[in-house]
């Protein structure tokens, strides 16, 4: 199904227009993770800004998005809970300088060792992800200041829109490529909702909304309600009565709460900073790590996605690099830190964005609404939005993996099952493609390890020659040195390596065990056909090897050991 996206070569109409159809759908994205985060919403706006704007400029890989994400969110909670908000900036501004000393050590290469089946598994938990993500644009504030999701007329109201917005998805494209079919679904959508909120009775709206379309405005609203009356919760240390409730969810002010605000600044501006010391970066220094690797791995696993539906290829190193920068920078400037966004990234691609341009124009319409257009924006209905995700869900779940039972390797399944369950699960994308290389790893190591195995033959001098097929490392160490019996063998013994490669020092440490079992038993033993790396690690070993490198021309040795 990554087959949907490609639409379009690249070109500046379609990158232009693009980045103002990620503008749109970054607004309820960035605001809902500062809420996960702790944070105000125009954090999570400023953060948007600064990432998607340098990952664009810096980054390795033309037509990703970057922005502030769930992931990082998660991790900087408990952070800010602990320590304050002070301490989020600079461990944001750590956290890029560890992303950019990955990337001047030219480490980002090391996502070429994800395994399909890994990324088959990461791409459709995403897509659950993503689908379950959705699900909160159906809530609405309740009488007891918690969000439920809504019914009645809203409800079907509201699906009828998302319906709507997919049929211009999906039709558009068969009629004109002129215009990214997600922007125009957004502004027809938008164009029905104002004139739905505009004339239609207020019994239709679901209990508590003053709209009968919910609008990014009133999603702001409900969660900065939702928020008010968990706050007043811990502060009170008890369940709410009624009244405490109304009077949490009155505090807030709705005609406060939007996206408007002014140019970002620099944090120690406006809060106290942290002092210098090595308490400080105690503190910090576990947060930035973990903020560090859960970005590059969600970065570099998006450029690897994007890289395969544009059928182009970004440069891992150079991305770690910009990712880095722009957390620097977005720390400096009082940001929330964040990564590569997959479903903002699906969203350009599918809308013909692949050039830089179409990043930048993201990330300086999304500035403009902060500064200019906020109440414009604050209109677009929540159902033009969800209903965007929803193709975009669509178009990234691999559904030719239903039918690969029995088709593949049984490990690959359980790999493929095992990371996109736990990225259900567990949210996590990050820890998932780790788990899921580990998992691929001890497969690869296991099947390797039963691999090796000797065909046995004698040469003309009764000389019995050991034919080794297979690797041989710490997992198969085991069975080579299973397969010989010094003291039934003839009095000279050849190993042929001809077939087979030693990679690692559990090899030589077998080997030498070998060697030394035939000279107790007074047998002279030769090691042929050693390739030049393990004739360069027995080398490097030296005393802790005792195996002298000679020549041979009977026998083509390039080992020998003499018992």
């Amino acid at each position: 199904m990554l087959n949907f996206f490609r639409r379009r070569p690249r070109n500046l109409k379609d990158d232009v227009l693009s980045g103002i159809t990620v503008a749109l759908a970054l607004v309820p994205e960035a605001v809902a993770f500062a809420f996960v985060a702790g944070v105000s919403p125009i954090i999570g706006l400023y953060s948007a800004f600064f990432l998607g704007l340098l990952t664009a400029l810096l980054g390795g890989r033309p037509g990703m998005i970057s922005g502030a994400t769930g992931a990082m969110a998660v991790v900087v909670v408990t952070l800010i809970a602990q320590h304050g908000i002070e301490y989020l900036f600079p461990t944001v501004v750590l956290c890029g300088l560890i992303q950019v000393a990955v990337g001047l050590g030219r480490l980002g290469m090391l996502i070429r060792m994800v395994p399909h089946s890994v990324m088959l598994g990461f791409v459709n938990g995403l897509a659950i992800v993503i689908l379950m993500a959705q699900f909160g644009s159906f809530k609405v504030i309740g009488a007891d200041g918690m969000l439920h999701f809504m019914s009645g007329p809203a409800l079907w109201l509201m699906l009828g829109l998302v319906a709507s917005t997919m049929a211009i998805i999906w039709l558009l494209p068969k009629l004109t490529s002129a215009v990214p079919a997600s922007l125009a679904a957004i502004l027809s959508v938008t164009l029905i909702a104002a004139g739905v909120n505009h004339y239609a009775p207020q019994s239709l709206a679901a209990p508590g909304q003053s709209s009968v379309v919910i609008t990014v405005k009133d999603m702001l609203v409900n969660q900065s309600q939702s928020a008010a009356v968990q706050s007043a919760a811990a502060a009170h240390g008890a369940s709410l009565d009624e009244t405490q409730i109304n009077e949490a969810i009155a505090g807030v002010d709705a005609e406060q709460v939007g996206i408007s605000a002014g140019l970002p600044r620099p944090f120690f501006l406006d809060y106290v900073m942290p002092p210098l010391t090595w308490a400080t970066l105690w503190i910090i220094g576990p947060y930035a790590l973990v903020l560090a690797g859960v970005g590059l791995i969600e970065s570099l696993m998006t450029l690897t996605l994007i890289d395969e539906i544009t059928e182009t290829r970004g440069r891992g190193n150079r991305e770690c690099i910009g990712q880095g920068v722009a957390n620097i920078t977005c720390g400096l400037f009082g940001g929330m830190g964040g990564c590569a966004m997959i479903g903002q990234s699906l969203i350009n691609v599918n809308s013909g964005g692949r050039g830089r341009t179409s990043g930048i124009t993201a990330a300086v319409c999304l500035l403009l609404f902060v500064l200019f257009l906020a109440p414009w924006i604050e209109m677009i209905p929540m159902a033009a939005l969800v209903g965007v995700m929803f193709m975009v869900v669509i178009g990234t779940f691999e559904w030719a993996t239903l039918k690969m039972w029995r088709r593949v390797p049984a490990a690959d399944m359980l790999v493929m099952v095992l990371v996109a369950g736990y990225t259900v699960v567990m949210h996590d994308l990050a820890t998932a493609v780790v788990l899921g290389v580990i998992v691929s790893a001890l497969v690869f190591t296991w099947q390797h390890a039963t691999h090796v195995f000797a065909d046995v033959k004698f040469n003309e001098h009764g000389s019995k020659i050991y034919q080794l097929h297979g690797p041989l490392f710490f997992a198969s160490v085991r069975s080579f040195c299973d397969m010989f019996d010094p003291a039934a063998d003839p009095a000279d013994v050849v190993i042929d390596f001809y077939y087979s490669r030693v990679y690692d020092q559990s090899g030589l440490e077998a080997i030498n065990a070998v060697a030394e079992r035939y000279e107790k038993a007074g047998k002279c033993l030769h090691l042929t056909h050693l390739s030049p790396e393990c004739r360069q690690l027995l080398h490097r070993a030296g005393d802790l090897v005792e195996v002298n490198l000679s020549e041979d021309p009977q026998y083509h040795v390039a080992t020998e050991r003499m018992g």
